[in-house]
């Protein structure tokens, strides 16, 4: 089956180098070519994450919400949060199949919606934690999926049955800094960050191993993980590091601190503060032309699609 996850594919005219691919030289004046546009959206928080899913784009942020890009526009879909509460939403995953969206943010805020019924079931609190939950991932269909969720007390939360209340359990892969975002690429096999410079990879969603990175001087903050071997990390200053099996190479390709990054066979986008939007074409990594100054936090791309880029404000960038 294929992962229907905002990563599949990356849709940049005339790109052809692969994520492992060595980043090229980023002039610092130089701006690509682009036509990124700005959507009005029914919100004026921040919004932290954007999906794909077997309907629409979804995308989550402060306060709860939930809003969908429908034809008419961004539309409201949830208000108040998982638990009617307000408490904001900083992560969101699909299924395979797309047809259901997990949520997770503050107080441990979980939840499993269905984009095809419109049916919400919260599963907050696993083992009765109200950690601040930054991230969430999940592998396999619709209510049969497995789940695993990060925090900022470095704790991993898995479940392997679709996380009913009683199946939850949780490791700390690392040394207890926060993990700000994890990526599964297989059933079991994924990767994660945290915020001590420390990337960690599992292949049965138990065990974690660290791989890097020796000497980084940054904070980690976003996260790309194709294959053991095709992994992208961005964090403050405008760095980037691409592992492709063997080690691990770095640049800087923007001024402004990066929050996303998304990479395949067809380019690259990474985001982040003051409206930057990076692009990677030919292997080399661009800076945007936005219509926006806002801090971006998430990207989602879709090959025959449309892009979406959200962040501060209730921005929403789209091409």
């Amino acid at each position: 089956m294929t992962r229907h996850t905002r990563r599949s594919v990356v849709k940049l005219a005339g790109a052809s180098v692969a994520a492992a691919a060595v980043p090229g030289v980023v002039s610092a004046d130089a701006e690509s070519a682009s036509d990124w546009t700005a959507a009005k959206t029914p919100v004026d928080g921040t919004l932290h994450d954007v999906r794909y899913t077997a309907t629409n784009p979804h995308a989550v942020g402060a306060g709860g919400v939930l809003i969908e890009r429908t034809a008419a526009g961004w539309e409201i879909v949830l208000r108040g949060g998982v638990s009617g509460n307000g408490n904001g939403l900083y992560g969101a995953a699909v299924t395979d199949d797309g047809k259901r969206l997990w949520m997770v943010g503050n107080s441990g805020a979980i939840g499993e919606y269905d984009v095809t019924t419109g049916n919400l079931v919260d599963r907050s609190q696993p083992d009765d934690t109200s950690n601040q939950f930054n991230s969430v991932a999940v592998t396999g269909p619709a209510g049969d999926a497995d789940v695993y969720v990060v925090d900022d007390s470095g704790l991993v939360y898995y479940s392997f049955a679709n996380g009913e209340e009683g199946t939850w359990n949780y490791l700390t892969p690392g040394s207890g800094a926060g993990i700000p975002a994890a990526e599964f690429y297989d059933a079991r096999a994924g990767t994660l960050i945290d915020t001590n410079g420390k990337v960690f990879a599992t292949d049965d969603g138990t065990t974690w191993n660290a791989f890097g990175i020796a000497d980084a001087d940054t904070t980690f903050a976003g996260l790309d993980a194709d294959a053991p071997d095709d992994v992208t990390v961005v964090g403050g200053g405008g760095s980037l590091y691409v592992y492709d099996g063997v080690e691990w190479r770095s640049d800087r390709i923007a001024e402004a601190g990066l929050k996303d990054v998304i990479t395949g066979d067809a380019g690259g986008v990474a985001v982040g503060g003051s409206g930057t939007v990076v692009e990677r074409e030919d292997g080399v990594w661009s800076v945007a032309d936005t219509p926006s100054g806002q801090n971006l936090c998430a990207v989602a791309a879709f090959d025959g699609d449309r892009d979406y880029v959200v962040g501060a404000s209730g921005t929403a960038l789209e091409r």
